[in-house]
């Protein structure tokens, strides 16, 4: 999968969001993703990756096996 697939994915559900991939295996299918939204304020850990794998998840049945994030919002 693409990076710009990934990123248009997440900003579907997160518009304002910064978001930085990198290809940790260079297979394009295990990810770390750090990402910046105003959405994530107020929110526990664990609510904002369910945000996130909300809007991949189709992707992570199929194309991406892994996905590491580092979630925050803006400073």
């Amino acid at each position: 999968m693409q990076p710009d697939q990934i990123i248009a994915r997440i900003r579907a559900v997160l518009p304002d969001a910064q978001v930085e991939l990198r290809d940790l295996t260079g297979t394009a299918d295990h990810w770390e993703a750090t990402i910046v939204s105003a959405a994530f304020s107020g929110k526990t850990p664990v609510q904002r990756h369910r945000m996130v794998y909300q809007a991949l998840a189709d992707e992570l049945r199929g194309p991406i096996h892994a996905l590491t994030l580092v979630l925050r919002p803006p400073e």
